[in-house]
This record gives structure tokens, sequence and C-alpha cells, in this order.
């Protein structure tokens, strides 16, 4: 058959059709159109560790690295968990014990862990030093909190000054000890003038949430368990936590989300986040995994294979489920895209730390309604606010 200009335009059309529509999964009658798609890095898998916190700020970070021109890197989230460690531990002494001192942390550690001890690509410390080739902080994590179990009881009547080296002896032993120096793409960096040449103004990274408990338009620490260092967010109100987040991929800025996913509705196998207004429409089998990452219970039902009515989702309705624990903060991923189902439905293009096995590659598509609905947090470049938002913050 001979092809003519106008056939091979006609072909040239349809295929950037096909390219700007997925699903969720095999068989799905779900069909998502992109409005934004920004650039990412390659998917990563947390393994059997609860450092999602590391995996998907740093995620954001290399997204930021890509949007402002310095190419692609891949950097160590075990760097920032190793130093998260000791931070926690002189957090958890000057706390007599009575703050958290888990594998867990929140978006907003990872700038003030760089700013302070700089970064490394992941090729300089990968973290394994253990002898394994996946990541399993179980045995490390029991001799920290040994540990800082005894210590907090100051058997000594004091502290000494060398405490904070044994706890630095035993996150060297299972994660390797910090290069002072490294050679990198034909130079030589330490971490801080290497976070240096990335160009990035930690201070530049914004958190903001919404909750009613606190006054709008003013910063305050989110009460959950994981905010050990007690840090504090920027309480918006919803609707403006949900159009901040789409303007920020509008305009370029991909955003860190922290929020719940022990939901129904919420199935990594499946590539979906939503909030059906029929609950018998998403049903959990057994129990979640540890730290979620084996993407936890299986999750069915038919609003998996095609779009259902969703709940409509008000600050209220939001609040009660925070203060009744039905919210809670379990993970932290990457927003990256916004789509829009057939029925016209927004949904966030969420990039995961647990792998890439899923129909998605790792990705997977969440609704507007189960954004409103079960984030705790985003954080964001502030240049990604508009200028509105921006007054009213800074």
């Amino acid at each position: 058959m001979r092809i003519t200009s106008l056939t091979w335009l006609f072909f040239s059309f349809t295929a950037l059709f096909a390219q700007q529509t997925v699903t969720n999964k095999s068989g799905s009658k779900y069909t998502f159109k992109y409005v934004y798609d920004l650039a990412g890095t390659e998917v990563k898998d947390q393994c059997k560790t609860a450092t999602c916190w590391s995996f998907s700020t740093l995620s954001m970070l290399e997204s930021e690295l890509l949007r402002t021109g310095k190419g692609k890197h891949d950097l160590s989230e075990m760097y920032v968990v190793r130093w998260g460690y000791v931070e926690k531990a002189i957090n958890y002494i000057r706390m007599n014990g009575k703050c958290n001192f888990e594998q867990g942390g929140e978006g907003h550690d990872i700038p003030y862990i760089i700013g302070k001890y700089g970064i490394v690509p992941e090729e300089v410390y990968t973290g394994l030093e253990y002898g394994q080739s996946r990541h399993n902080h179980d045995e490390m994590l029991a001799l920290l909190q040994g540990m800082m179990e005894k210590l907090k009881n100051n058997p000594g009547g004091t502290y000494s000054k060398v405490w904070i080296k044994a706890v630095e002896g035993v996150l060297d032993a299972y994660l390797g000890k910090v290069p002072q120096k490294f050679q990198y793409n034909g130079k030589e960096y330490t971490p801080q003038t290497f976070a240096a040449s990335l160009g990035l103004n930690m201070n530049d990274y914004v958190a903001m949430t919404s909750f009613t408990h606190h006054p709008y338009y003013k910063p305050f620490t989110i009460e959950v368990p994981d905010n050990w260092s007690m840090q504090q967010a920027w309480n918006i109100t919803l609707d403006d936590l949900t159009q901040a987040t789409v303007e920020a991929l509008k305009n370029g800025y991909t955003v860190a989300w922290a929020a719940d996913v022990s939901e129904k509705g919420f199935s990594f196998r499946d590539g979906l986040g939503i909030v059906p207004v029929n609950d018998t429409l998403v049903k959990k089998k057994g129990d979640d995994s540890r730290f979620f990452n084996d993407a936890g219970a299986v999750r069915s039902g038919s609003a998996f294979d095609q779009p259902y009515a969703e709940k409509p989702i008000t600050p209220e309705l939001r609040q009660d489920e925070f203060d009744r624990q039905l919210t809670t903060d379990d993970h932290g991923m990457h927003i990256t895209g916004l789509l829009t189902d057939q029925n016209g439905t927004r949904y966030f293009k969420v990039k995961n730390s647990w792998g890439s096995a899923n129909y998605c590659g790792g990705y997977l598509y969440v609704s507007e309604a189960y954004f409103r609905l079960k984030t705790i947090s985003v954080m964001l470049h502030k240049n990604g606010l508009n200028s509105s938002l921006k007054a009213r913050l800074f």
C-alpha cells in the first residue's frame, strides 16, 4: 500500500494519541490522558526498610536537577538515612527517650540533613556494608534501639562526649563509613562540595498541609510520630493545598507527598488510589506487610477495573479521619504528573519506591479525592507556587 503524506500524518497523530493514553492495569477500563508529565529518574526499591521519606524526597530533588539542567543524578538515600539516625539519637537523648527512635522520618528532614552534612551519589554510598544486595535494617535497628534504651536512663549520672561515636560505629558497620572525599564524573568532591555543585538551595523547599485544628496560613508542627525533628509545615486550606499541587506540576515542579496508604482504596498492585462512594466496591484481604515494602495487603474489587463515583472530601471529613487515627502517616511518595480519566476526574501520577513490578512500572494513579482525604503533607520548591499563595506564606 502506498502511504501518502496525509495518511502518514494521520498515523503520526494516532501514535501520539496512543502514547498519551494510559491505564492502570491489564484489562482495566480506566482510560487516562496526561495533562502534565514531568521528568523523573528510575524507580527504586526501599526493600525491607521504612525509609520512604528519603527515597521520595531525594527522587523529587533528582527531578529538580533535571528541571534545572544539572543532568541526571542518582543520589544516595542511605547517606541521608545514616545521618538521620545520628540526629535522631541526639534528639532522643535530649528528650530523655520521650520521642520516636524508629526508621521513619519526614520529607523536610532531607533539606535539613543535606544542608548540614551534604550529599553523595548512590555509587559512592550504597549503604549495603552488611553483605546483602537488598536493604534490610531490622538487625541494625535492634542494636541501635537497644543502645538508646540503655542510654536514656543515664546510667553514669551524666553523658560522656563519646557515646554518639558508638552509635556511629554501628552505622559504619552496617551502612559504611562516610567518605571524606570521593571521585565522581572525573572530579573530586566532599559531601559538602558535591551538594554545592548541584546548585539546589535547601531553603527553597517548603512543606504544606491542611488541617482545621490549627489556624490557616500559619506554620505548625504536624503531630505524627515520625516528625522526630518537630519541624513545621504551612497550614493552608484544602482547596489551596490541592490547587497548589496542580499548579506546581503546571509550572514544571514535582512534589514530594506524604500520605496514608493503608486504605482499601490504595492498591499498588492495581495502580490506583481511590475513595469510592460505595465501600463494597473495594476489598482488602489479609494484613499489610511490615513497612508496606511488598505493597501491603491484597486489594480487589470492581472499582479498580472501571471508574465509579467517589466520596466528596471536605475539610471536616479530612480532620475527623486524622483525629480518629483513620488517616495515619504511612508512606512518602513523589508526584510527577497529572492525568484525567474518561469522566474528567483528575488523578496525580505518583512514583513509588516499592520497585517496578506493577503494571505502571512502579507508578500509580491517585485520584484527587484520595489526595484530599489522605495527604499528610507535601513539599516542593517555593517557586512552584503562584504569586498569591507565596505572598500569604512568605
